[in-house]
């Protein structure tokens, strides 16, 4: 595997230092939730935590494993949908900075944005109005796309639209690609669980899930369990723990792979999308699985000590630095 092609919602992150969780109770909102709501709802929500610190930053959970996976060196590639408008603009303009191929198309609707507000704690909660995001449809996703790519990495946030994507899943298929997805939230996998049974015991060889989405997706609690229920349904799965790192499973083989235990975790915005990029880049790279495990504990390690999903040169240059001796078996988790 060398290339990766993902899909998803093509969102720009607006992020959000909370003071306190009473925003999420005085909007009804899950702490850890992704909810979808209208451009309107939004509005309200960003009025009402206007005066607190926040960033813009690209988006999207398949778009922030994308760009991590090309900032650590691998090719890859993103379709996506966006609005006629600054936001869509910002967003295109971002991929092209990163190298990585666009595929992105443009809608008649707002461009989506995510509404990320990050609790005292670090837990992230996700207010999401998808807009043109959604306009995806099956004739802008034609096979040549998939030309030149090994792997394509699909975000759970889009099985929201169970048409589009299994026509999109199946197409790649039939290209010979792999088929990974990421679950990414265990509201969305309760909503479309039937839907995602269908999906990965028709198609799918690789499943990231945490423990919440994992137990969500199989019914069972304890993660070896769900570790269980899930790899019999593909080639490779790998379930996360928290901070006891994760389980990872490949036909007979089993391990459990751990964290950077000096991460401070401070937002945990894109910890697992970071962690996914890190594990495919050294899937990429032919390493085994404990590397790969390792590189994307590092990743996911690096990501939750940053507001956002923005790096500096330094931290990047700390990721380069421990991938080579993960590379050389000299930093194994």
């Amino acid at each position: 595997m060398k290339r990766v092609l993902g899909i998803g919602n093509a969102l720009t992150d607006f992020l959000v230092n909370l003071k306190d969780d009473n925003v999420l109770a005085e909007f009804g909102l899950g702490r850890g939730s992704m909810t979808l709501v209208e451009s309107e709802q939004q509005r309200l929500i960003q009025d009402r935590t206007a005066s607190l610190p926040h960033t813009l930053s690209l988006g999207g959970s398949a778009g922030n494993t994308i760009r991590a996976m090309a900032q650590l060196g691998a090719s890859v590639g993103l379709i996506g949908k966006v609005g006629v408008d600054s936001t869509g603009r910002f967003y295109e303009r971002a991929l092209e900075n990163l190298g990585i191929e666009p595929f992105v198309f443009h809608g008649v609707n707002r461009s989506g944005r995510c509404l990320s507000l990050i609790s005292p704690d670090g837990e992230r909660t996700m207010v999401t109005y998808l807009g043109a995001a959604l306009e995806l449809s099956k004739e802008d996703v034609t096979p040549n796309i998939f030309t030149n790519y090994d792997c394509l990495y699909v975000e759970g946030f889009q099985v929201q639209n169970h048409e589009v994507i299994e026509h999109v899943i199946r197409s790649a298929k039939e290209q010979g690609l792999k088929i990974a997805i990421d679950l990414a939230s265990y509201n969305v996998v309760l909503e479309n669980r039937d839907f995602l049974l269908h999906l990965v015991d028709e198609y799918v060889d690789i499943i990231f899930a945490n423990e919440q989405e994992a137990t969500a997706f199989s019914g069972e609690e304890e993660p070896v369990n769900a570790l269980e229920f899930i790899s019999k349904r593909c080639e490779l799965a790998v379930v996360k723990i928290g901070t006891r790192g994760a389980l990872i499973k490949c036909g007979g083989e089993v391990l459990h792979v751990g964290i950077m235990a000096a991460a401070k975790r401070v937002d945990t915005t894109g910890a697992g999308d970071f962690y996914a990029a890190g594990f495919l880049y050294g899937m990429c790279e032919g390493l085994s699985l404990r590397q790969c495990g390792t590189i994307g504990a590092i990743a996911a390690g690096k990501v939750i000590e940053v507001v956002g999903t923005t790096f500096g040169e330094e931290v990047w240059a700390d990721i380069y630095r421990l991938v080579e001796k993960v590379k050389s078996e000299q930093y194994l988790f």
